[in-house]
């Protein structure tokens, strides 16, 4: 879809699917002339149209068209009475023929994982566990954090007395522990992570807009496809696509989570995201680039953990052991989620393909040497310090890898949600969204008025106690200072791997002629492109250059935004209702794709999905092997981003009669930066707060203005 022509934005659905839609329709008529059977509208065909079938036996039909049990295939003799279905056509337990009587089993987990109690080590008779909510998930309470399963059979988890010990049960671990966990010995290192955007990979509610969005015009035939990467460990779950982020286990909900990484044990390359997490609880063996050395010793003085909270109960293990994992230290080991070819069989992220060519590679700079180091996007080496803090004495220094990962992306989401806060789980997700952090709310200035009657809300129920306000802004609060941190990081990311030199004016200015100048963008990253990441829809790039008079009145620019803020392209939907005028002059390094046009010539679209028209439509893969062309028929990408340590020219010609006047002119200039254009924003169905955050984190940088004289 685009919006390039003018009032033609709201033909969305129709535009993606047309243009790709002319094979399939050879094909289609072809089997009509053939006569291989009706289509009916929209190319789908009902159950009926399908092959016929022999009349089957009646059936009783029951209430709601669905059948019970005994209704399917039944045999000719009356069926002994059975007990009524339940609501939705469900049986209790009761109704399920009966078995002979075995010794009860730990049941499996959806995807058939087992807690720690199911282990091979386990007992035979398992305690009996607490209900699995809809869908075979636990909700946040029913986490391990919250309220861990109970082993009463497990002499670990008694104190001297024979009760359970509290804080045993808090470190009763599941077989994919969530990062809080391993924040008890590593809090730096947590710290880091949790404003990361790997740590926002599976919260980011524009991913789940995005990825909702092309399941629904793929008929949900992508799958996992999106989510594998996103929300790796909920995948491994079995937890369903579509589930609420609400309804998640916290580990899920922690995207590209300690686990993800850590307890891989398999070298992975071009996979799209395909890789195993070794299950285990938090005390199971972890991988990474040492070489275990250092845990080996410390278990020997130091087995165990202090109890939590108070001295009164017995140590914590630790983790057996730390093997050496050889690829967690190459750029090998970020491409399964970094290198991504979509569905029709186009690249959607080439950022190892921009790496394997570049001259970082060359040099033997890894991914890890520039997004984890001590200076943000340079490779300058790592910090030195311990790994973790163990009983409130440090390991032994070693390189530190920041687990910040350094990057251009950012977040927009709740600030009561994301960045992780384990005091942010007080509240439930659901609770979050209704604190109108923007408000003020739980501020003392706020709360003050409130008092005073000079403010009235009416506060949900939730929300209503103002000590909860409070509370909730104290933690609102300290995440968004990790939020400006993580702003200051990205703003060194954009700055050190780039510049801008000029202006260069090609004539001398002078009053009554036209100016002509340009500036050189160069992209002094080693790695990848400027930029680099997803490309299609995002990430923007752009030069705003504008020039005041004498007066300081601003004559002329380019790169300038419309009211939504998107830059004035063939996309913005202002320039397509024609209330804007079109940037001519726009230098904008986003790459683009382009597809075939039923009629006429290519054009820009910001999600080409080329649907067959199927019983179930999905997205058509290449016809042929797109090694041919690089890239399937009828769609191709336009990149317009700058390779490694190279520049280009961003040239601009002002009119003569915006330079009549003679005196002293000021040019300025800045790239400008955003994650999403607005328009996909609202192709997606973002909310308009989703857009104000956008927004709110657009950056500019390498900002500076030069004034020159007109004669």
């Amino acid at each position: 879809m685009t919006t390039s022509d003018t009032n033609r934005s709201s033909a969305a659905a129709p535009r993606i699917t047309l243009w790709s839609f002319a094979p399939a329709a050879i094909m289609l008529l072809l089997g009509l002339a053939l006569g291989l059977g009706p289509v009916f509208a929209g190319g789908l065909l009902d159950d009926e149209d399908v092959a016929p079938k022999p009349a089957p036996a009646p059936k009783v039909e029951k209430k709601g068209a669905l059948l019970d049990d005994e209704d399917i295939d039944a045999p000719p003799a009356k069926p002994a009475p059975k007990a009524p279905a339940k609501k939705g056509g469900l049986l209790d337990d009761e109704d399920v023929p009966a078995k002979p009587v075995a010794p009860p089993k730990p049941p499996a987990k959806k995807g058939g994982l087992l807690d720690d109690e199911d282990d091979a080590s386990a007992k035979p008779v398992a305690p009996p566990k607490p209900p699995a909510k809809k869908g075979g998930l636990l909700d946040d309470e029913d986490d391990a954090p919250a309220k861990p399963p109970v082993k009463p059979d497990s002499k670990d988890n008694k104190k001297d007395d024979g009760q359970e010990d509290p804080h045993v049960l808090l470190y009763n671990a599941d077989a994919y522990p969530s990062a809080s966990k391993c924040a008890t010995c590593h809090q730096k290192i947590y710290d880091e992570w949790r404003v990361s955007n790997h740590a926002y990979a599976s919260i980011s509610p524009m991913f789940h807009k995005f990825e909702q969005r092309i399941s629904e015009l793929s008929q949900g035939t992508v799958g996992f496809f999106c989510m594998r990467c996103h929300a790796s460990v909920g995948t491994t779950l079995g937890e369903p696509r579509e589930l609420p982020l609400w309804e998640r286990s916290q580990v899920s909900r922690e995207g590209v989570t300690c686990i993800t990484c850590h307890r891989v044990d398999t070298e992975y390359n071009k996979v799209n995201g395909a890789r195993r997490i070794e299950p285990g609880n938090i005390h199971a063996p972890v991988f990474g680039s040492g070489d275990g050395s250092t845990l080996a010793e410390l278990l020997k003085a130091t087995p165990t953990l202090d109890p939590v909270g108070d001295k009164k109960g017995p140590a914590m293990k630790i983790h057996s052991k730390a093997i050496h994992f050889e690829q967690i230290s190459k750029s090998e080991f970020c491409v399964s989620c970094h290198q991504v070819a979509v569905h029709p069989g186009i690249k959607l992220e080439v950022v190892w393909d921009q790496y394997r060519a570049s001259p970082a590679m060359k040099a033997g700079t890894t991914c890890q040497d520039c997004h984890t180091g001590k200076v943000p996007g340079v490779a300058a080496g790592y910090e030195i310090g311990p790994a973790a803090i163990v009983n409130g004495k440090p390991t032994p220094d070693r390189k530190h890898t920041n687990h910040s990962f350094y990057g251009p992306g950012y977040p927009i989401a709740h600030p009561g949600i994301f960045p992780h806060n384990p005091k942010a789980e007080k509240w439930k997700m659901e609770t979050w969204l209704k604190f109108d952090h923007r408000a003020g709310w739980g501020s003392p200035d706020f709360e003050e008025k409130v008092d005073k009657g000079q403010v009235k809300v009416e506060f949900p129920k939730e929300w209503s106690d103002p000590f909860d306000r409070e509370d909730a802004r104290i933690i609102v609060e300290e995440n968004i200072k990790l939020l400006h941190l993580k702003k200051s990081h990205r703003q060194q990311v954009m700055e050190n791997g780039s510049r801008v030199d000029g202006p260069f004016f090609a004539t001398k200015p002078s009053a009554g002629s036209g100016l002509k100048f340009h500036y050189v963008i160069s992209n002094t990253d080693p790695g990848h492109n400027l930029p680099s990441g997803s490309l299609g829809a995002q990430p923007e790039i752009w030069v705003n250059v504008a020039l005041t008079d004498p007066e300081g009145k601003n004559i002329w620019e380019s790169g300038y935004v419309d009211k939504n803020g998107d830059m004035a392209d063939l996309h913005s939907l202002e320039v397509a209702a024609g209330k804007i005028k079109h940037d001519s002059q726009l230098v904008n390094f986003q790459t683009k794709f382009l597809t075939t046009n039923v009629k006429g010539t290519d054009r820009e679209m910001y999600l080409p999905i080329n649907v067959d028209i199927d019983q179930l439509p999905f997205i058509r893969p290449s016809g042929f092997p797109i090694t041919v062309m690089n890239h399937p028929p009828f769609i191709r990408m336009e990149s317009r981003s700058i390779p490694p340590l190279s520049s280009r020219k961003a040239s601009y010609s002002v009119p003569s009669k915006l330079m009549a006047k003679p005196g002293k002119y000021k040019l300025a200039v800045r790239l400008r930066s955003r994650a999403e254009p607005i328009y996909f924003m609202r192709f997606v169905g973002a909310t308009k707060e989703m857009e104000q955050s956008m927004n709110e984190w657009m950056m500019d940088f390498h900002a500076y203005a030069v004034e020159f004289e007109v004669k």
